[in-house]
C-alpha cells in the first residue's frame, strides 16, 4: 500500500512539474540550456526510483536491466536537442519515464490484487490462544502453547491451534483451509485444524500440533514460498531477457554508428536508435507472464488448493494419468467391523487379543479394531500388553500375556508359515493368529467417498487415464475399481512395490506426460516424491505426505483436481498471449524505429502501453470463476 501511494505521489508530482515546465517554455524564449534545467526538475522526479534501482543492478552484476535501458533512452532524448535546436525532444524523455512509471504502477496495483485473492488464507493465523491454567483461561502467544495443552475456543474466534474436541460440539466455518463454504459439523473426539473459525458453542480441545506444525502455518508458508519455483515460461523470460537486453544494446549502437558514418547524419540515426532502445524493454514479459502464474496459485488457493510453485501449477497441464491410492483417497479411510469369525474362541475373545495387538497403532484398520472391541467391553481387562512392533506392510505382532500374537493380512500368515481359513466377504479380512494356532478372522470394511465417481468420470471424459494401487486384497481391489470405473488397478502391494509400479509406469509413459500420484498416508510419502506430480489430501494426510507433495488439497475432494487443472489451464493460456502479443508488437515496432517510421510517441506506447495491456490481461486471473 506504501509502495502504491509513493508511486502515485512521484507520477502527480511528476506531471504537476512538467506541466508547469511547459508553460514556461511555452510563455518565455530562454535559451536551450536554461530550458534543459527546467525540464531536468520534473525528469528526476519521474526517473528517482529508475536511477535508484538501475545503479543498485549495476552493483549486483545485472547491467542491462530495463531501468538502466529506460535511462539511457530517455536522458538521450533529453540530450538530443543540443544536436538538434530546432526540435528538442525534452517532452519526449520525460514522457518516456513518466508512461515508465504508470506501467509501474499498474504492476504494483496487479500484484496488490494478487496478494488480495489470497488474503482469507494469510488471515487465518490466529493472534491468540486461550490456554486453560487449573482453575483460570489465559490469553496467550499461540506459539507457546505446547502438544498436550488444553485450549478453549469460543464463538467468533478462530482455532489457534490443530487438537482433538475433548468437550462440547459446534459448527466450524472451514472455508479459509478448505475452500468450502458449507459449515462442518464438529463434536467430542472430532479433530480441528487452526484457521477454522468456531461458530457456535465453547469448545474445549486438546492440542496436537505445535503452532509452527499446524495447518494454518503450513498453508501460508505453502503459498509464500510458491513463488520460488518457477514455471518453464518464467524461466524461459528469465532467460530470455538475459540474453535479449544485451542484444538488444549492441543493436541500438551499431543503427546509431554505421548508418551515422555512412549517410553523415548522426542526429536521425542517434534518434531511431533511443526509439529502438525505448520498444525494446522487455517490461511487458518480466512482469505480465509471473503475474500471471501468481494470479493462478492465489485461485487455487481460495479453492483449498495449494500449489507449492508456479512449475506445479504448470505441470498439472500435461497430466495424463492419475494414479490413486486406496485408503483416504478413493475411500473414506472409515473402516468398520462388519463380520467377526473366530476359530476356537468366541467373537469376544477373537476382538479381545486384536484389540490389545492394535491398541496403540494409529493405522485406520488398527483404529476400527480398537474401536469395535470397545462397543462391546467397556471396562479395562488389565492385560499385559509387551513387544509390539510393526510389520510394514503385514500387520502387527505383539506379546499379549506372555503370547506371542500375529494381527494382519495373508501374506502374513504365509510369513509365519500358519494356514489360515479364506473369507468369501468383501472387504478388508484381518487374521489373528500365535505361532501355533489360528484364532480366526475379522472382516474390516471401508467406504468410498460420494464424490468419487464425479471425479473419475471427469477424469476420463478429459483423457486422463485412472489407476489403482493398494495393498489390499484382490478382491476388494476389483470390486471398488468395478464400482467407480477405474481402468486399472494393481492390489496387494507392499510401500516399496507402490513406488516400484509407479516407477514402471512412468517407464512405459512418453517423456512429456505427466504422471500424477494421490495419496495421503505416511506410507504413500515415496510415492508422491516419485511421481512427476504428486498430490496430498491435506486435511486428513500425514506431515511426511504433505511435505513431500507438489499440490495439497486442503478440502480432501478430489474434484478440486478438476478446478485445479482448469485453473492450470487458464495462467497457461493468459501467460501465452502476453508472450505473442508482447514480442509481436515489440518486434513490429522494432523494425518501424530501425526503418525510421516509428516516432518516440509509439515506441512509448510499444513498450508501456503493451506493459499495461499485458498486466490488465494476467489481472484476468483474479477475476477467473
Amino acid at each position: 500500500m506504501e509502495e502504491k501511494k509513493e508511486k502515485i505521489l512521484q507520477i502527480v508530482l511528476g506531471m504537476i512539474t512538467f506541466g508547469i515546465a511547459c508553460v514556461i517554455d511555452y510563455f518565455t524564449s530562454f535559451s536551450m540550456l536554461i530550458n534543459f534545467w527546467i525540464y531536468l526538475i520534473p525528469y528526476l522526479i519521474v526517473s528517482y526510483d529508475s536511477m535508484k534501482e538501475g545503479i543498485e543492478g549495476i552493483q549486483e552484476g545485472d547491467i542491462f536491466n530495463e531501468n538502466v535501458l529506460m535511462l539511457i533512452a530517455s536522458m538521450g532524448a533529453m540530450l538530443i536537442g543540443f544536436l538538434r535546436p530546432e526540435e528538442p525532444e525534452f517532452a519526449e524523455g520525460i514522457f518516456v519515464m513518466l508512461f515508465f512509471n504508470v506501467g509501474e504502477l499498474f504492476e504494483i496495483i496487479a500484484e496488490g490484487k494478487s496478494e488480495k485473492s489470497i488474503s482469507t488464507l494469510m488471515n487465518i493465523r490466529p493472534d491468540y490462544a486461550n490456554l486453560i491454567h487449573g482453575e483460570n483461561v489465559e490469553k496467550v502467544s499461540p506459539e507457546t502453547v505446547q502438544i498436550g495443552d488444553l485450549i478453549i475456543v469460543n464463538p467468533g474466534e478462530k482455532v489457534p491451534l490443530d487438537g482433538v474436541i475433548i468437550e462440547g460440539s459446534s459448527n466450524m466455518n472451514t472455508i479459509a483451509v478448505t475452500g468450502e463454504s458449507v459449515p462442518r459439523k464438529v463434536s467430542i473426539e472430532d479433530e480441528i485444524y487452526s484457521g477454522f473459525v468456531n461458530i457456535d458453542s465453547v469448545l474445549k480441545v486438546k492440542v496436537t500440533k505445535t503452532f509452527e506444525e499446524s495447518t494454518a502455518s503450513k498453508m501460508i508458508d505453502l503459498v509464500k514460498n510458491a513463488s520460488e519455483k518457477k514455471s518453464n515460461h518464467e524461466k524461459f523470460i528469465a532467460k530470455f531477457s538475459k540474453y535479449y537486453t544485451p542484444a538488444v544494446i549492441v543493436l541500438a549502437l551499431l543503427i546509431a554508428i554505421i548508418p551515422s558514418i555512412i549517410t553523415k547524419d548522426a542526429i536521425t540515426w542517434v534518434m531511431r536508435a533511443l526509439t529502438f532502445l525505448i520498444v525494446s524493454c522487455p517490461c511487458a514479459l518480466v512482469i505480465s507472464v509471473p503475474l500471471a502464474y501468481f494470479g493462478g496459485i492465489g485461485a487455487a488457493a481460495k479453492r483449498g488448493i495449494l500449489f507449492k510453485g508456479s512449475n506445479c501449477l504448470e505441470a498439472i497441464n500435461n497430466l495424463t494419468t492419475l494414479i490413486f491410492d486406496k485408503t483416504g483417497t478413493i475411500t473414506q479411510g472409515v473402516f468398520e467391523v462388519t463380520a467377526v469369525h473366530p476359530n476356537e474362541l468366541n467373537e469376544k475373545e477373537l476382538l479381545h487379543i486384536a484389540f490389545h495387538a492394535e491398541e496403540h497403532s494409529s493405522h485406520p484398520i488398527a483404529v476400527s479394531l480398537v474401536k469395535g472391541y470397545r462397543e462391546i467391553q467397556l471396562e479395562e481387562d488389565h492385560c499385559r500388553i509387551e513387544n509390539v512392533s510393526e510389520l510394514p506392510g503385514l500387520g502387527v505382532k505383539a506379546k499379549v500375556n506372555d503370547e506371542e500374537v500375529f494381527v494382519g493380512n495373508d501374506k502374513l500368515m504365509k510369513e509365519i508359515g500358519m494356514e489360515y481359513k479364506e473369507c468369501h466377504h468383501v472387504g478388508t479380512i484381518i487374521h489373528i493368529a500365535s505361532r501355533e494356532k489360528y484364532y480366526g478372522h475379522i472382516v474390516i470394511s471401508d467406504k468410498i467417498k460420494e464424490d468419487i465417481q464425479k471425479a473419475i468420470d471427469t477424469f476420463q471424459k478429459n483423457h486422463i487415464k485412472t489407476i489403482m494401487l493398494t495393498g489390499d486384497r484382490k478382491s476388494i481391489a476389483e470390486d471398488i475399481a468395478k464400482k467407480i470405473g477405474i481402468e486399472e488397478y494393481y492390489a496387494e502391494l507392499l510401500p516399496q512395490e507402490k513406488v516400484e509400479k509407479v516407477e514402471k509406469i512412468m517407464q512405459d509413459t512418453n517423456s512429456k506426460e505427466m504422471i500424477g500420484f494421490v495419496g495421503d498416508g505416511m506410507n504413500d510419502a515415496p510415492v508422491l516424491a516419485r511421481s512427476d506430480i504428486g498430490i496430498s489430501m491435506g486435511a486428513i494426510g500425514s506431515d511426511s505426505a504433505i511435505e513431500a507433495s507438489d499440490v495439497v488439497l486442503m478440502n480432501d475432494n478430489l474434484n478440486s483436481i478438476v478446478d485445479g487443472m482448469k485453473i492450470a489451464k487458464k495462467t497457461k493460456q493468459i501467460a501465452m498471449e502476453n508472450i505473442i502479443f508482447s514480442i509481436v508488437v515489440k518486434l513490429v515496432v522494432l523494425i518501424l524505429a530501425s526503418l525510421g517510421l516509428a516516432n518516440m510517441w509509439l515506441a512509448v506506447f510499444a513498450d508501456v502501453g503493451v506493459t499495461v495491456i499485458a498486466v490488465l490481461n494476467s489481472m484476468r486471473m483474479l477475476k477467473n470463476k
